[in-house]
Formats: structure tokens, sequence, C-alpha cells
């Protein structure tokens, strides 16, 4: 068993017979009354997330992680194909149990899967990746002035705002967790 002071972002707990994992934490310490951490946690199995307020020290139940570095080879109907880089070892996971920033991961991309016993928790994708614009309106001059956005859609089929100068083909670099625009990238 463990307190509340033991959060970090992506910790697995076990709460009301689930597994969840924190996506979101804060410390809350008011002026009348006893301090509180505010979480976010996202459902494991179902991939829901809730909100729940834990009293400053609760005691929780952490679950035990293991932590192996995968490689992401296809997806199969309602599921993604990862492979172990160490035995080779081919694993399906259902897509509707991760979180958003699946839509961002591309053939051979490598990710952090974590595992309790034989249960796989999560899959982390790295936090910045760089994928190339396959479609996007072209910018219109006289719009540099201010930071406009336009949306362009991403070789994964994920769709971000972007600003007015990138074009198709060029190659940009992303926050995963954010889903933001971050650079532009040479080849």
């Amino acid at each position: 068993m463990a307190t509340t002071s033991d959060f970090k972002l992506n910790t697995m707990i076990k709460y009301n017979n689930e597994i969840y994992s924190i996506i979101d934490f804060q410390h809350v310490q008011t002026g009348r009354g006893g301090a509180y951490y505010q979480t976010k946690m996202r459902n494991v199995k179902t991939g829901k997330i809730i909100e729940n307020r834990f009293r400053s020290g609760e005691t929780v139940d952490m679950v035990n992680v293991s932590r192996s570095t995968y490689q992401f080879l296809y997806k199969d109907g309602d599921n993604l194909v990862f492979m172990n880089l160490d035995d080779y070892e081919q694993i399906y996971v259902p897509i509707k149990s991760l979180g958003e920033e699946i839509k961002f991961l591309k053939d051979n991309e490598n990710v952090i899967i974590a595992f309790n016993d034989d249960t796989v928790l999560s899959v982390d994708v790295p936090q910045h990746v760089n994928l190339r614009v396959v479609s996007t309106e072209p910018g219109l001059r006289g719009d540099t002035a201010t930071n406009v956005l336009k949306p362009a859609t991403l070789e994964t089929g994920a769709v971000i705002n972007v600003p007015l100068f990138i074009n198709e083909d060029d190659i940009v670099r992303l926050d995963t967790r954010t889903s933001t625009y971050i650079e532009r990238v040479k080849e």
C-alpha cells in the first residue's frame, strides 16, 4: 500500500476494483479544511476517463507494473499488433483501451508497454514525433501578422492545427500528449 504523496503521471492504481492510470493530478491546499489531490484517471480496460478527489495522505493500492520496449507493426481490425524487440513475440492490444496519442503512431515506431502480469495496462508513445503533412490548405498572403493556424492531415490520419507556412509534404514535430504543433523539421 502507498499513499497519495506517491502519485506520479502514469502511475497505476487499483480503485473500485478496476485498474486506473493517473493522467493528471494536482495537490490542492485549501484555506479551510484539509489538503487533497484532484486526479484525472483513465480506466485501463475501457479507456474511460474519470475525475476523483483523494484526501492528502490517504492510502491507495498501487499496481505492480513492468515495462518493455515494443515496436508497432500494423493495425488488425480493432487491435494493434506490437512486437517485443527482445524475443520477437507479437501481442495484440485492443485500440479502445489505449489513449488519444495512439492516433500519432506510425508503423515501426517504438513504444513502451506497461504490463501487470500478462495484462497490458498502457502503451506509451514517444512524447515528440515527426510526421509528414499529407494535406492542408495553402496559406493566404498577408495573414502572417498574427498566429493564425490551419488544419493539416498527417500521414497517420490525425488532424492538428499548424501555422500558415506549413505546406503538404513538410515534416512537422508535434507533442503527442497535447496534440499540438512544435516545429517544422528539415529532412
